[in-house]
């Protein structure tokens, strides 16, 4: 059955899901704050700031008006970085129909918040499901075979959304556990640019591999306690996530770690960048988070100092491997 879906925000992430949704045979409208760029991304059938190179079907619609791609939809895909996500959601309130099925695609946390909470409460909408797992865009555009994870409490909006989807090249499994699944895909990113930094510093696989391992156990400890089950972050959208961001020449979060391993600035690399690294974002959130659930938290709480404090790199590193030895 085709559907009528509106995503909303213009970046890589939610331009390569639009292009899924197409292939599945839905009509896709994308919508952009900026006018002028969503125009001329329409005549070039190219996202060329946020997917380059990659040619984008003309049936994919393109619009920077918010009654248009409000009117008539079936479904919404919100795909605005945390950053931004309160103020975009807030100019769509009260034009997407309360009885709307809609799914948060972003990975990341607002003030100790989830997503999928910020935009049930900002749109008006009883429930928002979830979306995350191990999938770089550059990768799902060019239907790079990939599996995510739709997540909702309510079992008929994540078979909705699995449905609208799934694909033989984006394969999409479902669970009820939504906290433990946005954390994972939020949390991850941190990690990511701590395997970066290593990276930077010239360290090697096994150092690499330790700090992924680490921060896994990091990533639990902080999921269970904010309500998350353990089995949901050795799934996809926990270690499949945390592995693909860590490890990937596409990950703008370990890039920005090698990039600070290196010795870079954070304002001179967030001069440089057109996306946004999540991470970078929500390091602060996920240590205020950590400190409010009283969870331990030392690579979180190294890369925060780093980003928000000038830390030094070689420094933090060194105090992870000078805490005390304690059981695994």
């Amino acid at each position: 059955m085709s559907h009528k879906v509106t995503v909303i925000g213009d970046g890589g992430w939610g331009t390569a899901l639009a292009m899924v949704l197409n292939r599945n045979g839905h009509q896709v409208t994308i919508w952009g704050h900026d006018q002028d760029y969503i125009e001329q991304v329409r005549e070039r059938q190219e996202n060329f700031k946020y997917l380059p190179g990659v040619n984008i079907d003309p049936s994919i619609s393109w619009s920077a008006n918010r009654d248009q791609v409000s009117a008539n939809t079936d479904a919404f895909v919100i795909a605005v970085p945390s950053k931004f996500y309160q103020p975009v959601l807030t100019s769509f309130h009260g034009m997407i129909p309360p009885s709307s099925s809609v799914i948060s695609v972003s990975k990341g946390l607002l003030d100790d918040r989830r997503l999928s909470d910020w935009a049930a409460e900002l749109l008006g909408i009883a429930q928002v499901a979830a979306l995350s797992g191990p999938s770089h865009a550059e990768e799902v555009a060019y239907a790079s075979p990939s599996a995510v994870t739709v997540a909702s409490p309510n079992t008929e909006l994540a078979d909705f959304f699995q449905e609208l989807f799934n694909s033989p090249r984006f394969r999409v499994y479902t669970s009820q556990d939504i906290v433990g699944v946005e954390l994972g895909g939020a949390l991850k990113n941190v990690i990511a640019i701590a395997a970066g930094i290593s990276d930077g510093l010239g360290f090697g696989d096994n150092t690499k591999a330790a700090l992924i391992t680490r921060g896994l156990a990091e990533l639990v400890r902080l999921g269970v306690a904010a309500g998350g089950k353990p089995e949901t972050f050795v799934g996809l959208s926990g270690v499949g996530d945390l592995m693909v961001t860590c490890g990937s020449q596409h990950s703008r979060n370990r890039g920005v770690g090698e990039r600070l391993g290196k010795g870079e600035t954070m304002a001179e690399i967030e001069a440089t960048m057109t996306m946004i690294a999540e991470g970078v974002f929500n390091a602060k959130t996920a240590k205020h988070l950590a400190d409010s659930l009283n969870v331990e938290a030392p690579i979180t709480t190294e890369v925060y100092k780093i980003i928000y404090e000038g830390g030094s790199p070689s420094e933090s590193m060194e105090s992870l491997l000078s805490r005390d030895p304690k059981p695994e």
